[in-house]
């Protein structure tokens, strides 16, 4: 029997990815997207395959409408980017809280058993690394707007689990951990370096790249077609109000990141610290022990995976914003 499930923020970098996975399923994909940020470019292989919904997350009615028939939802909707983050924390808090409440609220209308909800790692901040599920959910200073997005998220995951006792047969929370692939976006930090790495003097022997932090600082990437596995097992096979983290537990220094993307651009660089920005963590790498038990294994090592991202972005420089 063919599954019918909504996509929100379906034409986003991992909305995307995850649409055309499931159309090679078989199932009957609608996708809700206000492509402030998502693009329709994304989805063009698999445009006559989905039913694709132009309406934001906060319309309460078009939210209702678009949960109709469906079997399964998964919510991605948000508005990520750690420079959105600061700069407008009225939008990502309101696309947050608002959205998850519109979309839990079509879901009881219409009787949706299944939802899948995307969170974040940007929920904790731990002490203890590699970080499992279990770690404390935590706004350190509710005074700075970066904060705006992961406490929009601990609320949605909150009232996932809480409706999800009561409203629906399923509900599982996926914590993807600092995704990459080629198209992600330019407010990340691997295209961010490499556009500005990209663009330093080439006259220069070893210009001065300045970064954020020390360089010491660490994170963990998951390539895109390895998060997309992930969240397919956890579809199959999550348990009901389960948490899973996605990610590796390859724990890369920024610095490190930057020098690798220098190498495939044939640039030689030197680092110069500078001030890390108001809460932005120290290190992250995932414990993925519980997404492991399911059976997911990421199999995209960061070394193999940056040369293409690199590479995308070294010849898609024109599309950033403000490069005309």
């Amino acid at each position: 029997m063919t599954r019918r499930v909504l996509v929100t923020g379906g034409a986003g970098f991992i909305g995307a990815a995850i649409v055309r996975r499931l159309v090679t399923r078989g199932w009957a994909v609608r996708v809700l997207d206000n492509f402030s940020r998502g693009a329709a470019h994304r989805l063009a292989d698999v445009s006559g395959s989905i039913e694709c919904l132009h309406a934001d997350i906060r319309d309460r009615e078009a939210v209702a409408s678009a949960c109709e028939r469906a079997d399964l939802v998964i919510h991605l909707a948000a508005v990520n980017g750690t420079r959105h983050f600061y700069e407008a924390p009225v939008t990502v808090l309101d696309v947050a809280i608002r959205g998850m409440l519109n979309l839990l609220d079509g879901c009881r209308l219409h009787h949706v058993p299944e939802l899948v909800l995307a969170s974040s790692s940007e929920v904790y901040h731990a002490s203890t690394i590699p970080t499992d599920e279990t770690a404390p959910l935590l706004v350190p200073d509710p005074h700075n707007p970066r904060y705006a997005y992961s406490g929009g998220k601990i609320a949605s995951e909150l009232m996932a689990l809480n409706w999800g006792r009561e409203h629906f047969r399923r509900v599982v929370i996926v914590r993807p951990h600092n995704v990459y692939g080629p198209d992600m976006g330019f407010d990340h930090v691997i295209p961010e370096l490499t556009l500005r790495i990209r663009n330093l003097p080439s006259c220069e022997r070893a210009p001065r790249l300045q970064i954020q932090g020390t360089g010491k600082e660490t994170r963990s990437f998951v390539h895109i077609s390895d998060l997309v596995d992930g969240l397919l097992l956890c579809i199959d096979q999550g348990a009901h109000l389960g948490i899973y983290h996605l990610g590796t537990m390859e724990e890369v220094l920024i610095a490190d990141l930057a020098f690798r993307i220098a190498a495939h651009l044939e640039r030689t660089i030197e680092i110069v610290p500078n001030k890390l920005a108001p809460g932005s963590p120290a290190r992250r790498c995932t414990n993925i022990g519980r997404a492991r038990a399911l059976g997911f294994e990421p199999r995209i090592q960061l070394d193999d995976g940056l040369p293409d991202v690199v590479r995308w972005y070294d010849q898609n420089a024109s599309l950033a914003p403000g490069s005309n």
